[in-house]
């Protein structure tokens, strides 16, 4: 099996009548990254990863809310789009 095989199996979700889970997709992916980066790092490479964590998670939220396959995941995307909200607020 290809890679591009298995990133295409990874993004039909489990279960498939009705996906609540899926493998990440690239915004989501980025947003990881940024996560992690923020973790190992401290000052400005600290900030940048929070940065690229929350734009990443922004994109991914917005596009769960106004596309998701099904409520579930339109309400996932929309609660955590919330979430950053508050966050940011606080």
């Amino acid at each position: 099996m290809t890679t591009a095989e298995l990133w295409r199996r990874g993004q039909e979700g489990w279960p498939r009548r009705f996906p609540v889970a899926q493998f990440p997709n690239p915004p989501l992916l980025l947003a990881f990254a940024g996560w992690g980066l923020a973790e190992v790092t401290e000052g400005t490479a600290h900030d940048a990863g929070r940065v690229v964590f929350t734009v990443g998670l922004v994109v991914w939220a917005g596009e769960e809310a106004l596309g998701g396959v099904n409520w579930f995941r339109r309400m996932l995307g929309a609660g955590a789009l919330v979430w950053i909200a508050v966050r940011a607020v606080a």
